[in-house]
């Protein structure tokens, strides 16, 4: 296969394929950078395939060429070389090959450092996003919690309210209990020293009762708002 090809004969294929990547690292650096053909609102023009995979398509092309001049080349290097111009021929499509591979390699660690930005900035807008769903759902639990707060506060107020005015009651049947035992009492003096130790204990409840209810009142107020 070598020898069907003189060393003119694969020179000249080796400029065509030069040229051939040299015009297609042009548009492939162009689409690698974003910039698109404005459209023209036909939709009978808008490509099926997208930008990236466009790019794909076009990346993989370049190489088969790259690879293509690659072998191109080291079949001329067989050659036997006639001379320094031969030489300096030689050396110089090895350069141009360097120059587009590189070209080549740094379109595509472009447009991969491109992708990983348009990546990490739609995922900080999603995050951004869901940062705003979970506020709006942190606020309408806090809401729903101090709501069901004021209601557990306001029965407990109410009860506490219905207590005090059954105390009131019960402290007034007393109060009228106790005016009649006092008339009692001063004509019976045995009585009377009966009413005195009933009276006493009589506090003594009252005092016990009224800390009971204070210490449930601040148990059921911490468990309220804890």
């Amino acid at each position: 296969m070598a020898a069907a090809f003189s060393y003119e004969d694969l020179r000249k294929q080796a400029r065509q394929l030069e040229n051939e990547i040299d015009l297609k690292l042009v548009a492939f650096s162009k689409l690698g950078a974003g910039i698109k053909t404005p459209s023209t609102g036909n939709p009978d023009t808008i490509p099926l395939l997208s930008g990236d995979d466009t790019f794909e398509a076009m990346s993989v092309e370049i190489e088969e060429l790259l690879n293509k001049l690659t072998q191109i080349n080291d079949r001329l290097a067989e050659q036997p070389v006639t001379g320094a111009a031969m030489m300096h021929t030689l050396q110089r499509h090895k350069d141009i090959l360097a120059d587009l591979s590189r070209d080549f390699r740094k379109t595509n660690s472009l447009r991969e450092s491109q992708r990983q930005r348009e990546d990490l900035l739609r995922g900080s807008d999603n995050f951004r996003t869901d940062g705003v769903n979970n506020r709006r759902d942190i606020y309408l639990k806090e809401n729903q919690h101090i709501h069901n707060s004021d209601r557990l506060v306001n029965d407990q107020i109410s009860i506490a309210m219905e207590t005090r005015e059954h105390l009131t009651s019960q402290r007034q049947t007393l109060k009228r209990l106790q005016t009649r035992f006092n008339d009692i009492s001063n004509k019976y003096p045995l009585i009377n020293s009966l009413i005195q130790r009933i009276n006493i204990r009589k506090r003594r409840d009252s005092i016990i009762l009224g800390l009971v209810i204070s210490f449930c009142t601040i148990l059921m107020l911490i468990y309220i708002f804890s």
